[in-house]
C-alpha cells in the first residue's frame, strides 16, 4: 500500500509540474498585453513599461515561471490584474457555490446512478436494461444546456416549481434549503453524471460476471443477486471508482455551461472571466487548483481500488 501511494504521489507531482508548465506558457501566448489591458489604452509607454517591471513581466520567461511556481507552493496565488484583488479572495467568494453544488450532486447522483447500473447488470437483456441503456446513451448525446432547458420547461413552466435562475444567498441555509436553492443545477448535473456512471457500472459488473469463478458460482446454483453483491461488485470497484473520481473532478472544474445557464457564480465561470479580461494570474491560479483537484481525486480512486481488490493486494 505504501509503495502504491508513493508511486501515485510521484506520478501526481510529475503531472502537476507538467500542467504548470503548460498553464504558465499557455497564458503567455494569449493575445493582448496584460499591463496594457490593466492600465488602459490611454497609458503612456513609460507607464506600461514601469508596470511590466513591477509585475516582473520584463524578466525572462523561465525566471517568471520559477518565481510563480515558488509563490504557488507557498500558497501565494498572486493578485488579479483586472481587479487588483488577491486571487485567494476571488476564489473564496465563489468556491462555496461550487463546493455546495458538487457535494450535493455527488451525494444524490452517484448512489442513484450506481444503483441503477448494478440493477441493469443484474437483469441484462431485459426491457429494464434496454430502457436504461437507451436513456443513458441519450443523456450522453444531449448537451448540458439542452438538458437544463428541458428541466426548466418542465419544472418551472409546466409544474410551476422552482426558479430558472439561482438567486439569493446561501448563508444560514440548512441541507434541504440548499437542495431547494440549487434544485435545477443539481438535477441537471445528476443527469449528466448518471449518463456515464450507469453505463460504466453496468459494464464493469458484467465484465467481472464473465470470469471463471463467477461461472462456477452460477453452476453451483448461487443466486445472481448474491453473486453480484458478494463476489462481482468488489472486483468491479476499480473502474467504477475511477469513473466516479473523474465525474467529481468534472463537477468542480467543468460545469461552465450549467453555471452560466442558471446564473450562479462558481469557479468555472471565474476562469472564463479571467480569459475574457486577459487576467493570466487568475487563469494560472485556477488552472493549478483544477489540476490539483483532479490529481487528488484520482489518487484517492487508485487507493480505494487497490484496497478493495484482494488480487491487487496479493498478486501471484
Amino acid at each position: 500500500m505504501t509503495q502504491l501511494i508513493l508511486k501515485r504521489l510521484g506520478i501526481g507531482l510529475v503531472t502537476v509540474l507538467a500542467v504548470s508548465l503548460i498553464i504558465f506558457f499557455g497564458t503567455k501566448i494569449l493575445p493582448g498585453d496584460a499591463a496594457q489591458i490593466r492600465l488602459g489604452q490611454s497609458a503612456t509607454p513609460e507607464n506600461v513599461a514601469a508596470f511590466r517591471a513591477r509585475l516582473g513581466l520584463d524578466q525572462p520567461y523561465i525566471v517568471q515561471y520559477l518565481a510563480w511556481l515558488k509563490n504557488f507552493i507557498q500558497g501565494d496565488l498572486g493578485t488579479s490584474l483586472a481587479s487588483d484583488v488577491p486571487i485567494s479572495s476571488l476564489i473564496a467568494d465563489r468556491y462555496h457555490n461550487t463546493v455546495i453544488v458538487s457535494l450535493l450532486t455527488a451525494a444524490i447522483g452517484v448512489p442513484i446512478s450506481l444503483g441503477l447500473g448494478i440493477l441493469a447488470a443484474m437483469y441484462p437483456g431485459t426491457v429494464y436494461d434496454r430502457f436504461l441503456t437507451l436513456i443513458s446513451v441519450s443523456l450522453v448525446a444531449a448537451p448540458e444546456f439542452f438538458t437544463a432547458t428541458l428541466l426548466v420547461i418542465f419544472f418551472v413552466f409546466v409544474l410551476d416549481i422552482g426558479n430558472a435562475i439561482v438567486v439569493g444567498s446561501t448563508e444560514g441555509k440548512g441541507l434541504f434549503e440548499l437542495i431547494d436553492h440549487f434544485a435545477l443545477p443539481i438535477t441537471t448535473l445528476c443527469f449528466v453524471i448518471a449518463s456515464q456512471l450507469i453505463r460504466m457500472s453496468r459494464a464493469a459488473v458484467l465484465n467481472v460476471m464473465s470470469s471463471p469463478y463467477i461461472e462456477m458460482a452460477i453452476l453451483k446454483g448461487v443466486s445472481r443477486r448474491r453473486i453480484i453483491f458478494r463476489h462481482a461488485l468488489l472486483n468491479a470497484i476499480g473502474p467504477i471508482v475511477n469513473v466516479v473520481a473523474l465525474n467529481l473532478a468534472y463537477l468542480v472544474t467543468g460545469v461552465i455551461v450549467v453555471e452560466v445557464y442558471f446564473g450562479y457564480n462558481g469557479l468555472a465561470t471565474l476562469i472564463v472571466q479571467g480569459v475574457q479580461t486577459r487576467d493570466y494570474v487568475l487563469i494560472q491560479g485556477l488552472g493549478m487548483i483544477f489540476c490539483l483537484t483532479y490529481v487528488i481525486l484520482m489518487l484517492i480512486a487508485d487507493i480505494a481500488a487497490y484496497a478493495s481488490n484482494a488480487r491487487l493486494r496479493h498478486p501471484k
